[in-house]
């Protein structure tokens, strides 16, 4: 991972950014393994507009 890079803004993971979750907040990125908890969290609370790929 380069220090310039996205990672994945699930606690504690420190791997790089696949998916980018589209909300009010553009700074959330999600790798494989996250995105469907994360997407999920944000769609429980009516947040989660689109997950897209991150733009690499």
């Amino acid at each position: 991972m380069e220090p310039d890079r996205d990672i994945c803004s699930a606690k504690d993971c420190r791997a790089d950014a696949v998916w980018q979750l589209q909300w009010n907040n553009p700074k959330l990125h999600t790798c494989d393994a996250h995105r469907q908890s994360l997407a999920d969290f944000l769609g429980a609370r009516g947040f989660l507009r689109d997950t897209v790929p991150h733009p690499s």
